[in-house]
């Protein structure tokens, strides 16, 4: 019988004792790891002769109180000289309740009820968020929406892509309404949802306002012509003629929608919208889309 297993035995009959065992074992361990972690990023162990001359070495610790089930522990996180160490035992110093939140609106991303996750977040954290708490939370990305329909669009794109799909908004009753979307794609080949809007149903009248508005935003250059692409370089030919790449962003939407049955509001609507144009944004931000960078100066040739 080792140590931890006898001082575990007497403590089996006090929760007290038990839970400082715990904790006590638990800030070991994590220390442990940190440890090992810098250990592994310096390719030697402390005190080794083989990392003299190295060009790194260890340089101390910081001290950080972290809080688990058990109680706060204290951790030592190992420092290098050269301050290129990131430790990944223990997540970035956030506050339980940050943590919680962001949790809270990455479910409400991906489609989960308020009441869903007000129930996850119980029996995952152990704290009670009532399913209008839940709504308040996911009402902080209303700004960053915000902020998303009002910022300054590229000038120029070399093709975009308009649709619109259905989703279920109650107003005075339950109807399907629109949302209008618009994708582009850059000259240097990166994909962007542009803009969407939310309207009764699909016209003329709303395409128009829509794209007014994004040339009011900056947007000055698209090719008008439907068939223009007869035009543009092969390798670019086969990726740009299939409106695909929307038709697959409008199904991800509806799939995610799919759980909530309706939306309460317009506001609710847009904000769930939004988070789906934002991420994908940033999933795309740094993609090439196919062909574009075989012909990129072709590309930017079209517009001087």
């Amino acid at each position: 019988m080792n140590d931890f297993t006898k001082d575990f035995a007497q403590a089996l009959f006090n929760p007290d004792k038990i839970n400082d065992l715990l904790r006590k074992e638990l800030q070991q361990a994590v220390n442990n790891l940190l440890e090992a972690e810098l250990t592994t990023f310096l390719g030697y162990d402390p005190y080794a002769r083989n990392g003299w001359n190295t060009g790194n070495s260890r340089n101390g610790a910081y001290f950080r109180k972290v809080d688990t089930q058990f109680g706060p522990i204290e951790v030592q996180v190992p420092r290098d000289r050269n301050g290129q160490f990131h430790q990944h035992t223990l997540p970035d110093y956030k506050r339980h309740s940050d943590i919680l939140e962001s949790m809270i609106i990455k479910l409400y991303s991906k489609g989960v009820t308020t009441r869903e996750i007000a129930d996850l977040s119980e029996k995952m954290y152990g704290s009670h968020y009532s399913p209008a708490q839940v709504s308040n939370i996911s009402k902080q990305m209303f700004p960053k929406v915000e902020a998303y329909h009002k910022r300054k669009l590229s000038d120029k794109f070399f093709c975009v892509y308009l649709d619109a799909t259905y989703l279920p908004l109650r107003r005075e009753t339950f109807e399907r309404e629109a949302v209008y979307i618009a994708i582009g794609i850059k000259p240097n080949g990166h994909k962007e949802v542009i803009d969407y809007c939310i309207a009764l149903s699909e016209n003329i009248e709303v395409w128009t306002e829509m794209l007014q508005n994004m040339r009011f935003r900056g947007l000055m250059e698209i090719e008008s012509d439907l068939l223009v692409f007869y035009n543009y370089p092969k390798q670019i030919r086969a990726s740009i003629y299939s409106t695909s790449m929307i038709k697959s962003f409008n199904n991800v939407i509806k799939r995610k929608a799919k759980p909530k049955a309706e939306f309460p509001t317009e506001q609710s609507l847009d904000a769930f919208i939004g988070i789906q144009a934002m991420s994908y944004n940033d999933r795309y931000f740094n993609r090439i889309h196919k062909g574009f960078g075989q012909v990129q100066d072709t590309l930017e040739s079209y517009f001087d």
